[in-house]
């Protein structure tokens, strides 16, 4: 058996977070693998440390717009393949996608759209939604055991935010949204971390505008999923509110695997 901790972070941007320390985190945490999101930047605006640091094979997905979404998959195993988007041109066209490939499971990390811009970016975050969760299904009807963090942008229920009947109709946890995560569970996937706690009060993004965070005032928008075929191997699943640098904080998963 072969323990394997798994974190997600958005950054809010990897140049401002190397700035922070990230390199001496990454060191000191020591992730098998780590997934970023909203890194914000091209390889050739990075330092070398941050685009090969020692001990991980870094990769990234970015869009054509500079300082604008962004993924990346920093992974001390090598993993069998790596893949940037799901085949979609419409949304992998915002680089918001990275898929690698393990022995054991098929790891997406992915920044789900945000969807508060008005209208026509909900409508957008929706489609990206649902053509991604066809496509996990999809996956998982021919086997695959999957593992899908990332930024989802939405609280799924009342106990994921502070305040949800004020934020009812806000994006981020409009019914709409909140459905297509039910459904995300129906189809067989799992939150892993209400696998361990299923109490309220436990966020990964605040807003910094307002300095919620020092209140807790906070929404649970990351997460590790995993499909059902999976979930014997879950170990554990936290957030890791102590770590600070960016608007949200990182969230793991640690695996046993065969």
């Amino acid at each position: 058996m072969t323990t394997r901790r798994l974190l997600s972070w958005n950054v809010n941007g990897i140049r401002a977070i190397q700035k922070r320390g990230f390199l001496d985190w990454l060191t000191e945490t020591s992730p098998d693998v780590l997934c970023l999101q909203e890194t914000k930047a091209r390889p050739e605006q990075l330092h070398d440390a941050l685009l090969s640091p020692d001990d991980y094979h870094v990769y990234w997905n970015y869009p054509e717009r500079k300082g604008y979404s962004g993924v990346a998959i920093f992974s001390r195993e090598k993993p069998l393949e790596v893949h940037s988007g799901f085949s979609v041109e419409r949304f992998d066209a915002e680089g918001r996608v990275l898929a690698a490939r393990f022995p054991a499971f098929l790891l997406y990390n992915v920044y789900f759209p945000n969807g508060k811009m008005g209208p026509e970016r909900l409508a957008y975050k929706l489609a990206f939604y649902e053509a991604f969760l066809n496509h996990i299904v999809e996956l998982k009807q021919q086997g695959e055991r999957i593992v899908v963090c990332g930024d989802y942008n939405t609280a799924h229920t009342e106990i994921d935010l502070s305040h949800p009947r004020e934020n009812a109709k806000v994006s981020g946890f409009l019914p709409q949204e909140r459905e297509w995560i039910d459904r995300l569970v129906d189809r067989g996937f799992i939150d892993t971390f209400r696998m361990f706690h299923s109490a309220g009060g436990h966020y990964t993004w605040w807003d910094a505008k307002t300095r919620s965070r020092e209140r807790n005032v906070g929404w649970r928008i990351d997460y590790f999923f995993v499909s059902d075929n999976l979930a014997e191997s879950v170990r554990d699943a936290t957030i890791l509110n102590e770590v600070m640098g960016s608007d949200h904080c990182p969230v793991s998963l640690t695996l046993d695997i065969d």
